[in-house]
């Protein structure tokens, strides 16, 4: 009967691989170390510039009454208003701007309520239509890849040029919307740029345009990515195609449906452009939203950079929370790997 030995390693071989070792690290030159410390160290630096030290700087200065001019101060308790007849109220030194945005600025709840709707719309609307164009492309009908390239041509465009392009469609007198209706006439025009009951929901008829390919792009990925045996299982066991895609490869696109939910939030809270481009950098009622409001505070007439850094900080925190949400469902699911 053979038996199994363990050799011990001779000095020959010893030396061999401290020779190979030797002969790894001789390949790094210093010219590649260089190269190698810079290529980490740029993007580092550029991040830190543009990145993180403007954030940092804005939650600083969202305690200050500055205005771009002039010293920076704390904000104090005299900034707060006081009502007539009752006493002033006891504040905290410092954080009177995040006082002052949730109970004196006009536009703070407003703009919540918008953005609010806006995610409602994205979630119940674009979402799922994005959805339902990833899997009718994804059955490989005739012409999907021509499908898919239109669907997809409104992410490639910037969304200033897709507010410009919704101009025309939205425009009063000559647009493709009140000329397919018949409002064109003078006396029955539509304003629905201008009118404060109409103007968000058109755009967010341009935004879900946009949304909706995104979000087929991303579920394309995510159905790709399912393992083909697990629909075979569900055709066998008798499931129907609703059943297989509810019980069987959505539950399987976990992570997709996360990056999306992600995704979908963001987008909803950083909207920006398309408010900018239809109201020409000019407050319009009825398009009040929370990042519109930064921009106006910061850069507008009254130039209160202390207050729009406050309102910019309230943005960073609620973006916060779906974005480290995804960060935790990420580490746990690796670490259950």
């Amino acid at each position: 009967m053979a038996t199994l030995t363990k050799t011990a390693p001779t000095p020959a071989a010893g030396r061999t691989a401290r020779r190979r070792r030797r002969g790894t690290s001789a390949l790094l030159t210093g010219r590649d170390r260089v190269v190698a410390t810079v290529m980490v160290a740029v993007p580092l630096l550029l991040a830190a510039a543009f990145v993180w030290l403007p954030a940092l700087a804005s939650v600083g200065l969202s305690f200050t009454k500055w205005t771009g001019v002039g010293p920076i101060k704390l904000t104090s308790c005299a900034d707060l208003p006081s009502l007539p007849g009752l006493p002033q109220p006891g504040c905290l030194f410092g954080v009177q701007n995040y006082h002052q945005a949730v109970t004196v600025y006009p536009d703070f709840w407003p703009a919540v309520e918008h953005n609010a709707i806006w995610l409602g719309v994205f979630i119940c609307f674009a979402t799922p239509l994005g959805m339902l164009f990833a899997v009718i492309i994804d059955r490989g009908i005739a012409g999907s890849r021509l499908y898919q390239s239109i669907l997809f041509l409104p992410v490639m465009l910037s969304l200033a040029l897709i507010g410009i392009i919704w101009e025309l469609v939205y425009a009063p007198n000559y647009g493709l919307v009140n000329s397919v209706i018949g409002r064109t006439g003078n006396d029955n025009l539509i304003d629905w740029l201008g009118d404060p009951h109409l103007n968000l929901w058109a755009l967010l008829v341009e935004a879900s345009w946009r949304q909706a390919g995104y979000v087929m792009v991303l579920y394309l990925a995510g159905l790709k990515a399912v393992d083909p045996s697990l629909r075979e299982a569900a055709v066998m066991d008798g499931a129907t195609g609703w059943q297989t895609f509810w019980r069987v490869v959505f539950p399987a696109m976990r992570p997709i449906n996360i990056v999306v939910l992600v995704v979908t939030v963001i987008e909803s809270l950083r909207a920006f452009d398309l408010v900018y481009i239809t109201s020409h950098g000019n407050p319009l009622h009825g398009l009040e939203l929370l990042s519109v409001s930064v921009t106006q505070n910061i850069v507008g007439e009254t130039q209160r950079i202390g207050f729009g850094s406050t309102l910019g900080v309230i943005l960073l925190l609620i973006s916060l929370v779906p974005i480290c949400t995804f960060l935790f469902q990420a580490f746990r699911r690796e670490e259950h790997r």
